[in-house]
C-alpha cells in the first residue's frame, strides 16, 4: 500500500519584474532555504529534486535545472527536469508526488522558476511564448496567445451571452485579491470601467484582462506520510493528482469554447479525492486564469458551474474571498503574476497554507471545507494538470 504525501512545507518569492540584480540562481537558493526551514527539513533530508520551468530561451541557460541543483546544494541527489507550458511548475509537484507514490523518495524538493519579464525585451518573450503552441501552423504565422485565446472565449460569448463587463468582473476580483498579498505583482484595486477602458490587445481582450509577465520563484517539499517529522500545525496531503491533454491546435478540438482537459484532469481528481460535488467540497480553488475568460471556462470545466453559468455565480459573489467557494484569493496569475515554472508550485503552497490557516488573510471557507484545489495549463488548456489537497488533522 503506497504511503500518503504530505505538503511538508513551502515558499513562495513576490512575483514580480526584478530590478535589483538578483537573478535566477539567488532566486532559486532562497526558495529552496525558505521551503527547507518551513518543513524542519534540510537539504540533507531530501532525496531527489524535481525543477520545473518552461523554456531555456527565457533563462539563455541550457540545463538550467543542474545548474539550479548545483546552487541550491543538492548535489548529489537525484535531478529530474518537466516542462509543460504553463502547467511546469504543477508538473514539477506532480513529478515529485509520483516519486513518492511509487516509493522512489521518501522526500522531495519541487522549484518552480521562471524569468519572464526582467531578462529579456517583452516582445521577444511575446514571441517565444507564441512557439509554445504549434510554431509551424500558428507561432511563425504571427499567432499570439491572446489572439488564440481571444478565438477560444469568443466562441464561449456567442453560445452562452457571456459579455466583455462579465470578463471584467473577473480582473476586478482578482486585483482586489491581490491587493495586500505581499506575493503579488499588482498590489492595487481596479473598476470595471478600468478594465473595459484599457486598450484592447485581442478583442475582446483587454490590457487588464491579461495577466502580467512576471519574474517568480516558488518551492515545495513533499514528504511521505509515514516518514516525515512533525511540523505543530495541521497536516495537508495531496489527496490526488491527475493530467490531461487537449489537441494543439483549436481548430482540431471538438469545441473551441472548451477546455476539456481540464474536465478530464478534474474529474480524475475527484474520483481518487473522494469528492462528488467540488462545489460544495472546496474551501478554495486556485486557477490559471491567464485572461479574464479563462478563470471563466475553467470554472465550468472543473465542474464549479455549469456551462454559461460561472459569470451568474461570479456575480452572486461566490467566488469572492469571503464567499462560498473562493477562487484566486492569491489574485491569481491575472493579480499575483504570471511566471510559468513558478505558478503551479504557487498554487500549492497557497493553497497549503489557506487550509492551515497560515496564509496571509483568513478564508472562512477553510474553517469547514478540508479540500482545496489547483490548476495550472500549458497552451490554451492543452495540457492540464489538477491537484487536490486535504486537511486531515
Amino acid at each position: 500500500m503506497t504511503t500518503d504525501v504530505l505538503v511538508q512545507g513551502g515558499s513562495v518569492l513576490p512575483f514580480c519584474r526584478r530590478k535589483d540584480g538578483s537573478g535566477l540562481r539567488d532566486w532559486a537558493r532562497q526558495a529552496a532555504r525558505e521551503a527547507l526551514s518551513d518543513a524542519r527539513l534540510s537539504m540533507a533530508d531530501i532525496d531527489a529534486v524535481v525543477v520545473g520551468y518552461e523554456s531555456d530561451h527565457l533563462a539563455l541557460q541550457l540545463s538550467l535545472g543542474a545548474l539550479l541543483c548545483d546552487e541550491i546544494g543538492a548535489v548529489p541527489r537525484g535531478l529530474q527536469r518537466v516542462e509543460s507550458g504553463g502547467a511546469s511548475g504543477a508538473a514539477a509537484v506532480r513529478a515529485g508526488y509520483l516519486q513518492i507514490k511509487a516509493g522512489a523518495a521518501r522526500s522531495v524538493l519541487a522549484l518552480g522558476i521562471e524569468q519572464a519579464a526582467s531578462h529579456l525585451a517583452s516582445e521577444d518573450v511575446g514571441f517565444l511564448y507564441g512557439l509554445s503552441f504549434d510554431a509551424d501552423f500558428e507561432g511563425y504565422a504571427g499567432a499570439t496567445a491572446p489572439v488564440l485565446y481571444a478565438l477560444s472565449i469568443a466562441e464561449h460569448m456567442a453560445l452562452f451571452g457571456t459579455s466583455e463587463e462579465d470578463m471584467a468582473l473577473v480582473s476586478v476580483k482578482n486585483f482586489a485579491n491581490a491587493a495586500d498579498n505581499p506575493w503579488a505583482h499588482r498590489r492595487r484595486p481596479v473598476t470595471v470601467d478600468e478594465v473595459l477602458g484599457s486598450p484592447f490587445v485581442s478583442a475582446p481582450y483587454k490590457r487588464l484582462d491579461c495577466s502580467p509577465l512576471s519574474d517568480g520563484t516558488a518551492a515545495v517539499v513533499l514528504a511521505a506520510a509515514d516518514w516525515a517529522p512533525d511540523v505543530a500545525r495541521p497536516r495537508v496531503r495531496l489527496a490526488a493528482s491527475a493530467c490531461a491533454t487537449d489537441h494543439v491546435r483549436l481548430g482540431d478540438r471538438a469545441a473551441i469554447h472548451r477546455f476539456a482537459a481540464k474536465a478530464m484532469a478534474a474529474d480524475a481528481c475527484y474520483r481518487q479525492a473522494g469528492i462528488a460535488d467540488p462545489f460544495q467540497a472546496l474551501a478554495c480553488a486556485e486557477l490559471y486564469d491567464a485572461f479574464s475568460g479563462a478563470e471563466l471556462q475553467a470554472v465550468e470545466d472543473l465542474g464549479l458551474a455549469a456551462p454559461g453559468k460561472a459569470a451568474t455565480r461570479l456575480k452572486e459573489g461566490c467566488f469572492d474571498a469571503d464567499g462560498e467557494l473562493p477562487i484566486n484569493v492569491s489574485g491569481g496569475l491575472i493579480g499575483q503574476g504570471a511566471a510559468p515554472g513558478a505558478t503551479g508550485v504557487a498554487q500549492v503552497v497557497t493553497a497549503e497554507r489557506i487550509l492551515t490557516g497560515r496564509y496571509w488573510r483568513a478564508v472562512e471557507a477553510a474553517a469547514s471545507r478540508r479540500f482545496a484545489l489547483t490548476e495550472a495549463h500549458g497552451g490554451i488548456g492543452t495540457v492540464s494538470i489538477v491537484h487536490v489537497l486535504e486537511r486531515t488533522a
